[in-house]
């Protein structure tokens, strides 16, 4: 259902493993990607969580099993229902570790719900997403704040009253994703990425994962300002803090880092 497997680098990676149904999603798929995250948050080893899809999709978006069993629920069960999921993407946006998403593939309903909750996300160039609940009938309920927190209400609006298919480039320009890659090159693209994260503090990346959460619409006065001080007063007084300033000004890496094989390192 699920591939959940952790590097010597502290790098776990959360793979959906139902390629026969292009990775669609359920209630079982739901708690195991849940737990999945909840195990990678609290192992103090996971340093970058990495998501994707096994076989040629990230998600097809609901499984159509469970959606025939969601038809004849209760309206008490289908909320019981539901809030599963929203406990899966609260998991992954408040996770203290960095989480990249890499799309190999068409991520519809709430695969787009997945992306979106990632703080990063690399797409193939072939990946194809659809916001497709109108077409069903139905709304992308739980998943709405998370894309409209990564594409604003305006394209949100767009394109789930559209259910428009739209491509990779197009996600890009919105920003689903952060970048895009031809599909056989969505591997060394994450391993980039995640080696340039790995090279930063953990618990730094933690507080700013916190920090960003924090001041999002919030208006810039005094009283942010005040709360913003604090954030930086407590980073710069922490373990972390001191020890990458000190070795920035010792020409040296800092203790979280480990010299890469035949690559100048600069702080």
């Amino acid at each position: 259902m699920i591939q959940y497997d952790i590097d010597a680098r502290g790098v776990a990676t959360i793979a959906i493993n139902r390629p026969d149904v292009a990775n669609a999603i359920n209630e079982e798929t739901i708690a195991a990607l849940t737990e999945a995250f909840e195990k990678a948050a609290a192992d103090s080893a996971v340093r970058v969580v990495v998501l994707t899809g096994r076989g040629k999709a990230f998600s097809a978006g609901a499984d159509l099993a469970w959606m025939k069993r969601a038809s004849t629920m209760s309206h008490e069960e289908n909320v019981a229902d539901a809030l599963n999921l929203a406990a899966l993407l609260q998991a992954i946006d408040t996770c203290p570790k960095p989480t990249v998403a890499l799309v190999n593939g068409a991520a519809f309903g709430g695969a787009v719900g997945l992306t979106a909750a990632c703080d990063v996300a690399i797409a193939a160039d072939n990946a194809a997403f659809r916001l497709s609940e109108v077409r069903l009938g139905l709304v992308p309920g739980i998943i709405s704040p998370y894309v409209v927190a990564a594409i604003g209400a305006k394209q949100a609006r767009r394109l789930s009253v559209t259910a428009s298919l739209f491509d990779a480039h197009e996600a890009l320009r919105i920003g689903l994703v952060a970048s895009v890659v031809p599909l056989d090159e969505l591997g060394a693209a994450g391993a980039k990425l995640v080696a340039a994260i790995l090279e930063n503090a953990p618990q730094a990346m933690t507080m700013a994962k916190t920090l960003i959460g924090v001041v999002a619409n919030e208006p810039i006065d005094e009283a942010l300002a005040q709360l913003t001080a604090e954030f930086i007063a407590a980073a710069r007084a922490s373990d972390e803090g001191r020890e990458g300033v000190a070795a920035f000004l010792e020409k040296r890496l800092p203790n979280w880092r480990t010299p890469r094989a035949g690559a100048k390192e600069n702080n």
